[in-house]
């Protein structure tokens, strides 16, 4: 009898060197959703900018545009980041910390100044916000400073001081322009980051509290600035004051908007309180009200849905990380996102202060798009290489 045939069999080392290769194993799921998000945002946007912009006599595609640009800037960041083995980063995100917080810091003396807060740099018709970027390299950085290979799902208490270390030099940058809604993304990070590292309960309860008891000593001695003061107070307290009217106005339309949507909506472009420019900064921070007024509760639903399954996807990853690194980078990615769903979507609703927390990859606005996108290419490259 013959001997079988071994021609066409690709050898065992073979099979497994196509096993490990990245390219194999990326998340297509994820990155489908991703861009479901990014083409809803490029219709919010648009639909909210279209009514003004046109009796304006201007181009109705202007927002549109500039977020197309941020948005392939973002998709270029996010492909390096899938490219390049998320483990070479470990050594390198000491580097990329300092470097992003010399940016925030920079932006203090250098920044251009907008809505009493300068935390952005001009660069020709554009701007860039190093906050949004530190919040990436925060990621990073305590990832790599609290994998802990040997004993992983312990955080040893001179650690957990020294993630704390990490997170106050950029988090009290932030403070100072003042931008107190990027200040809370970092400490959500932290919070998170520790959370899976293995920090424990009794820490995270103790810094919990002496960050509320320094919150309302601040609050209560008017040590903020006027305008972050005034958001919290008309949080608060929602009755229209002649400091805050503007922020409760702005809040009641935008749940009115959303009220208005009712179930499927009012229409593409009919929304009465969107497009007759009752809701302002509809296309950034208020973008989620153009959304339920225009699509209903199915649109929102549809949109909060993705986030979810987002949400779901880098989380999983995070499970199948091959490396506590790798497990940890998603954790941060993970809490960076819950925290701006949750805070945007609740400032429209009138449930969270008023902070200037976009919505990702809806609200228009560049650094914060570009900044999702290489978190996105960085949960692909830990994805990637599960088995690498």
């Amino acid at each position: 009898m013959a001997a079988p045939s071994l021609a066409g069999r690709k050898p065992i080392a073979s099979l497994s060197r196509s096993h490990a290769d990245p390219t194999t194993h990326i998340d297509w799921a994820l990155l489908a959703a991703t861009a479901a998000i990014a083409a809803l945002g490029l219709v919010a946007i648009y639909s909210a900018r279209y009514t003004s912009i046109t009796l304006a006599g201007g181009d109705t595609l202007f927002y549109v545009r500039r977020q197309s640009i941020a948005m392939g800037l973002g998709l270029v960041g996010m492909v390096v980041a899938m490219v390049v083995d998320y483990r070479k980063l470990r050594e390198l995100a000491p580097f990329v910390y300092v470097a992003t917080v010399a940016l925030v810091g920079s932006v203090l003396v250098l920044g251009q100044e907008v809505n009493g807060s300068k935390a952005w740099f001009e660069i020709g018709p554009f701007q860039l916000q190093p906050a949004e970027l530190v919040k990436v390299s925060l990621i990073v950085v305590l990832a790599a400073y609290l994998a802990n290979e040997r004993n992983p799902g312990q955080v040893p208490f001179p650690r957990f001081v020294g993630s704390l270390v990490l997170l106050a030099v950029p988090a009290g940058l932030v403070l100072l322009q003042p931008d107190l809604g990027s200040a809370s993304v970092l400490v959500a990070i932290t919070m998170g980051v520790l959370l899976v590292a293995g920090a424990k309960w009794k820490h995270i309860a103790l810094v919990t509290a002496l960050t509320l008891a320094t919150a309302f000593i601040v609050y209560s001695t008017d040590s903020l600035d006027r305008e972050q003061y005034e958001r919290i107070a008309a949080f608060l307290d929602q009755r229209p004051t002649d400091e805050n009217k503007d922020i409760v106005f702005q809040v009641r339309n935008s749940k009115a908007a959303i009220s208005q949507g009712g179930l499927t909506g009012v229409g593409f472009l009919d929304g009465p309180m969107t497009n007759g420019g009752y809701v302002p900064e509809n296309h950034t921070d208020f973008v989620f009200s153009a959304v339920g007024e225009q699509f209903g509760l199915v649109g929102t639903g549809v949109l909060l849905a993705l986030y979810a399954f987002l949400a779901l996807r880098i989380w999983r990853t995070s499970q199948m990380a091959k490396d506590q690194f790798g497990s940890l980078i998603c954790a941060g990615a993970l809490a960076m996102l819950v925290w701006h769903v949750f805070e945007n979507v609740g400032m429209n609703l009138g449930l969270m202060p008023v902070t200037g927390i976009p919505l990702p990859l809806v609200s228009y606005g560049g650094s914060a798009t570009i900044a999702f996108l290489v978190m996105v290419g960085l949960v692909q490259s830990v994805h990637m290489r599960r088995y690498a």
